[in-house]
């Protein structure tokens, strides 16, 4: 018999069987603040059981399946017939199946449609963060078609359906369709304008025919793209099915999968249009920029709360970790300077989340002083939030240790999706350069983030600070493009925490404020003033299992 070498003790368990939404409560607030009270229990119970799902160990396990078995590229089938078809593990399927009925396309015209969509995108990340990307850009080429009310009253019903069908068939014989994009081209990258591909009208109608190459098209397998191409009158936008109405597919050639850092279960392309390859316009010629600027805005939303997502389940899995570890003598969630850590991670994740779920609710009350106030907002937090992504995951990771480092505990694939979403729809000199952009010819962006971050004037003496140092930066626009990052951090860390100064626990809120506003706090995580209510604040950044 073999000897036996030790008894494991002393690990935490898996974080699983617990309701991912309702154990966030800086998110369960948030929707509680947010929605009606008509619409609100509803939407408390789809969540729940969203949530629930999230951490159930099975759905769990489609995330990690989802990532170690990437999509694969089949350009021809057996006979030779070119197929360009990409081949997920059933696991994606299943997921985009979940997302799809629990309404993660389905926001537009839906009461409190994006605070319930923001919250169950932010859930959903934590389960895998890939699928995201085509429920992200479905949900977003709503605004964008409605630029051409005909091809809106047709493709509106599908992207906001509740119903996920893999198949590649018409569009109109299916209950429900994804969208993706291809704008970017290998000369130009974020300067669309640079773009080579042409547009030839085929008619009178909107019909034309393509011809270029397209350096990033994400999920290739949807039913639909918005691409821009250049036609007689300039950049435009158009629709491009990848089955046409008579069942044949359009000319749509993959050229390669990308192989990428992260976000490896979402199947990223080149593609090719030959010439023969049939779209319709949406818009007029030359308002291509125009017209997909309202999908563009509502992807950045997005990428706010989906590294809102990814933070939150760093977060929770490093305190779930130390709530369970012992190491010297008792602990580690005891320990001093681990709870010190702790407490700066939940920070940071509650003001990503609280912000994120902000920017949903502006976009549900949809007035000209909510519109005026996402325009500057949403490109600060896209700026702020994903940035802040990848060193909190990294930190989070920090606290499993060893455990952290290898694959099976998840925090790999975490961080490997940090990076992203401060690349993805305009990398970080892209945002800031938008936001001066607003400050110079949209002044009543600036005066309705002002209006925003001034509700709470008075009520915190480092937060007035803040906003006074941050006019100062804003009265003086000369050579401001320099400073552009610098002003925008400023902006983004005053509306966090006029935010938590207004919802969020005191303890949370003087936390934020003295070390974000305040100054006090070093350049690591776990720099927190000791004086603080650090224990409170971990606490609530703590996951209940279910037993």
């Amino acid at each position: 018999m073999a000897a036996t070498t030790h008894t494991v003790t002393n690990q935490a368990p898996p974080l699983v069987g617990y309701d991912v939404f309702s154990s966030d409560r800086a998110l369960a607030e948030a929707v509680e603040r947010h929605l009606a009270p008509d619409v609100l229990a509803d939407a408390r119970g789809e969540l729940t059981t969203l949530g629930r799902s999230a951490g159930s160990a099975q759905v769990r396990e489609w995330g990690a399946l989802a990532d170690e078995y990437p999509p694969r590229l089949r350009t021809h089938d057996r006979y030779g017939h070119r197929i360009d078809q990409v081949d997920f593990h059933p696991s994606w399927h299943r997921l985009l199946g979940k997302s799809v009925n629990a309404g993660l396309t389905a926001a537009w015209g839906r009461p409190g449609g994006h605070v319930r969509r923001a919250a169950g995108f932010l859930v959903q990340t934590q389960v895998e963060a890939g699928h995201g990307c085509p429920l992200s850009m479905t949900h977003a080429a709503v605004p964008a078609l409605r630029a051409d009310p005909a091809l809106a009253s047709v493709w509106e019903p599908l992207l906001t359906s509740l119903v996920y069908e893999e198949e590649l068939r018409p569009p109109r014989e299916k209950s429900g369709v994804l969208v993706g994009m291809g704008m970017t081209e290998k000369q130009g990258g974020s300067d669309v304008r640079e773009n080579t591909t042409r547009a030839r009208p085929l008619d009178a109608d909107g019909e034309y025919v393509l011809t270029g190459h397209k350096w990033f098209c994400s999920a290739p397998m949807s039913d639909a793209f918005l691409v821009l191409a250049q036609a007689a009158e300039g950049l435009t936008c158009f629709l491009v099915p990848r089955v046409l109405d008579d069942g044949s597919r359009n000319a749509f050639a993959i050229q390669r999968l990308k192989d990428k850092l992260g976000n490896r279960s979402n199947a990223s392309a080149e593609v090719e249009f030959d010439g023969t390859t049939w779209a319709r316009r949406v818009g007029e010629e030359g308002s291509g920029i125009r017209t997909i600027i309202g999908m563009v805005a509502a992807t950045r939303l997005d990428c706010v709360l989906g590294s809102a997502g990814l933070m939150r389940q760093a977060v929770a899995q490093a305190v779930h970790h130390a709530g369970h570890r012992r190491a010297f003598g008792g602990l580690l969630a005891d320990k001093p300077l681990m709870r010190n850590v702790l407490a700066d991670l939940a920070l940071e994740s509650e003001a990503a989340t609280v912000l994120g779920m902000r920017l949903a609710a502006a976009y549900d009350a949809d007035t000209e002083a909510e519109r005026a106030f996402a325009r500057i907002a949403v490109p600060v937090a896209k700026y702020w939030v994903t940035k802040r992504c990848t060193p909190v995951v990294a930190e989070a990771l920090e606290c499993l240790g060893g455990n952290g480092y290898v694959e099976e505990s998840g925090m790999p694939r975490l961080l490997r999706e940090s990076p992203l979403n401060s690349i993805w729809e305009g990398s970080g000199n892209v945002q800031a350069l938008d936001v001066l952009r607003a400050l110079r010819r949209e002044p009543q962006a600036l005066n309705a983030f002002l209006t925003e971050v001034g509700r709470v004037r008075g009520a915190d003496h480092r937060l007035d600070g803040a906003i006074r140092d941050m006019l100062t930066e804003l009265a003086d626009l000369d050579g401001i493009e320099g400073r552009a990052r610098r002003v925008v951090e400023r902006m983004a860390l005053v509306l966090q925490g006029s935010l938590l100064v207004r919802y969020a626990p005191a303890e949370v809120a003087d936390a934020f404020c003295a070390s974000r506003l305040g100054g006090d706090w070093g350049s690591a995580f776990g720099t927190l003033p000791p004086t603080l209510d650090l224990g409170a604040v971990v606490e609530r950044a703590r996951v209940e299992v279910d037993a």
